[in-house]
């Protein structure tokens, strides 16, 4: 959990450039490596047809906007798209649906059946599905699922310009409940709606606060979109991004800052400089959800001019624990839920599989 006020954040993000830059890096290169970056892909597996009025977003019901909208997509084609993005070179895929919130019944199950083909192909899995119950998170681990992302969009006192349809306290109790459910928690937010600097600020005090603070914080540029409130909002400039970037390394050092919407306007020098200030991780593809994205040529000709590698999946008690469990399940005839959690049958355990147990810690 962040130490850092309010005022010393503000102070951070208003440094002159080169030296906020440069203090970003020299905290980037102490806990990341600076030369990876970890590539996603985000799959929009239901769209349009959303219930909420944020005044960002194409797929809100209420806003006459040219999204295709479809209904949830078909397990076979969600896990052809995610073989597609591995080949390409992403690590994980992340799938979206605009959805208020996750409600019980044959769409959830659906999910969870994606959650576990992906994770099936060795790729990191994360979703965002809007508010989920601590219960529906356990469940989405037990299937497989590293992160869930759920953005706080922008300050808790700008946020009410943005969105009425859900509060921010039902925001951060969705990271609460992935939290309790065992998930890792992605939440960033979106600047350029008219905020000031104190609000993107607020923004980062909100995050670096929770305990533990997020292991991945998206930052996302606003790409207005015709039909809905924010369609006039000017394009924000690149230099803004580049401070927020490098403010969100400061305050959470140990974070995976993602550099998210919004690249389609910033040329490969102001990409170099958010990596540099801190970004390690990026979407790839031609669109994010519904907004336009440079596609994985251009990404692969930046990442080999400025000398950048895309990461692997981290190997985890998770992977060890998928490798082995058949066998140990053989050995012991026990019932697994998830990692760390087994209901045996009073089967007397052989030699082999305490030794299973022993390898993996259980």
């Amino acid at each position: 959990m962040s130490t850092y006020t309010k005022k010393e954040i503000l102070d951070i993000y208003n440094k002159p450039l080169m030296d906020l830059i440069f203090e970003a890096a020299q905290v980037h290169r102490e806990f990341h490596e600076p030369n990876k970056i970890q590539v996603s892909t985000l799959i929009s597996i239901k769209t349009g047809g959303c219930p909420e009025d944020c005044g960002y977003c194409p797929q809100a019901a209420r806003y006459h906007t040219d999204i295709e909208k479809n209904d949830l997509m078909p397990h076979n084609t969600v896990i052809a798209l995610a073989k597609k993005a591995k080949n390409n070179g992403s690590s994980r895929v992340c799938m979206g649906a605009a959805w208020r919130n996750v409600k019980e019944g044959e769409d959830f199950e659906n999910v969870l059946k994606m959650v576990e083909g992906i994770s099936d192909l060795d790729m990191e899995v994360c979703c965002t599905l809007g508010m989920i119950t601590e219960s529906q998170a356990a469940r989405l681990a037990e299937a497989g699922l590293h992160y869930y992302n759920h953005n706080l969009d922008t300050s808790e006192e700008y946020y009410k310009e943005v969105i009425s349809t859900r509060g921010y306290d039902d925001r951060l109790k969705t990271l609460d409940n992935v939290r309790k459910g065992k998930l890792k928690v992605c939440s960033g937010g979106i600047i350029g709606m008219g905020e000031s600097v104190e609000d993107r600020v607020g923004m980062l005090l909100s995050l670096s606060t929770l305990n533990p603070q997020p292991e991945s914080v998206p930052i996302n540029a606003l790409v207005p979109v015709e039909g809905t409130p924010m369609a006039e909002e000017h394009i924000v400039p690149s230099w803004d991004v580049i401070r927020m970037i490098a403010t969100t390394r400061i305050v959470m050092p140990k974070t995976t800052v993602r550099l998210s919407a919004g690249r389609t306007a910033l040329n490969t020098e102001a990409q170099a400089l958010c990596f540099m200030a801190g970004a390690s991780s990026i979407f790839a593809g031609e669109k994010l959800l519904t907004t336009p994205n440079p596609g994985e040529d251009k990404d692969a000709e930046m990442f080999e001019t400025l000398g950048l590698i895309p990461t692997e999946k981290k190997k985890d008690n998770t992977d060890k624990f998928k490798i082995r469990k058949s066998l140990l399940e053989k050995e012991e005839n026990v019932k697994w839920s998830r990692p760390g959690h087994v209901i045996e049958r009073n089967v007397e355990a052989t030699e082999k599989a305490k030794e299973i147990r022993k390898e993996l810690k259980y």
